[in-house]
């Protein structure tokens, strides 16, 4: 894996979040230390992430610490307010400790530990959700970012074979039942490989597959399966001699002659 790889790979994200394994920490902070695009990288990430975080911030209520604190000495007062009973006073008997009644003030200190827990809790939750947003920016930024690089990835191997001598183009256009839909064959003249792209072919249907038909001397000839993962990108089968090119919508696997009722396109060399 390359630097370009490594950086793109979702580790530095993972690293400051706290989502990486030990291991995978360790090598990120030793790569830091000699490489410095991985460092930069990582610095950028950690800028990116805290703009991030700050432009999504959500303040607490602004009356929350004064709404508290009211309750506190709505307490504290309650406490001292209290109605005055009088009672007879005993006689004290002679050598009688008399111990003064010191008012307690435990209420107060929970009230206050609420308080705090209360404080607390909020800004927890605060930041929870701030970073459950942060998170899901990152995957979203993360999978659009794969989808370009497939993209682009498909877009330079056609590139690539449209700029090849050996490669012969041959469109495909829909038939009579299939008027919108088309398709192009790269045939290698020199590898007699044959590529597809059929990316604007309908979905199949579940259970079906397209099936890639060469005519050569006026008969059909299979020349392989279509995936989505082959397209473009991996030869379907070699092909010696064609006049034509067709696709047919088959049961998942192919068969072993088309079926004419579902051929969606077809083109001459």
């Amino acid at each position: 894996m390359n630097t370009k790889e490594y950086i793109s790979s979702g580790i530095i994200e993972s690293y400051i979040l706290g989502f990486a394994s030990p291991e995978e920490a360790g090598i990120l902070e030793c790569v830091m230390k000699n490489n410095a695009e991985v460092k930069a990288a990582f610095e950028e990430a950690q800028k990116t992430l805290e703009d991030l975080a700050t432009s999504q911030a959500v303040a607490p209520p602004s009356d929350l610490k004064s709404k508290i604190w009211n309750k506190i000495q709505q307490e504290q007062t309650a406490e001292e307010v209290q109605p005055a009973v009088i009672q007879d006073i005993p006689a004290v008997r002679p050598q009688q400790d008399i111990k003064p009644q010191h008012k307690s003030s435990w209420k107060t200190y929970a009230v206050a530990a609420s308080v705090l827990f209360l404080i607390s809790a909020a800004g927890n939750l605060f930041w929870m959700n701030n970073q459950s947003k942060a998170k899901e920016e990152i995957a979203k930024m993360q999978t659009e970012k794969k989808n370009q690089d497939l993209a682009m990835q498909k877009m330079n191997q056609k590139m690539s074979m449209v700029s090849n001598p050996d490669m012969q183009m041959v469109m495909l256009k829909g038939v009579e039942k299939h008027t919108d839909s088309k398709a192009m064959v790269f045939w290698d003249k020199k590898t007699k490989e044959v590529y597809l792209n059929a990316e604007h072919l309908p979905k199949a249907p579940e259970g079906m597959q397209y099936q890639l038909w060469a005519i050569a001397d006026g008969k059909p000839v299979s020349a392989g399966m279509y995936t989505e993962e082959k397209d473009s990108k991996t030869a379907l089968a070699q092909i010696p001699n064609a006049q034509a090119f067709a696709i047919t919508l088959e049961k998942q696997g192919g068969s072993a002659v088309p079926t004419m009722e579902n051929m969606y396109v077809m083109g001459e060399i």
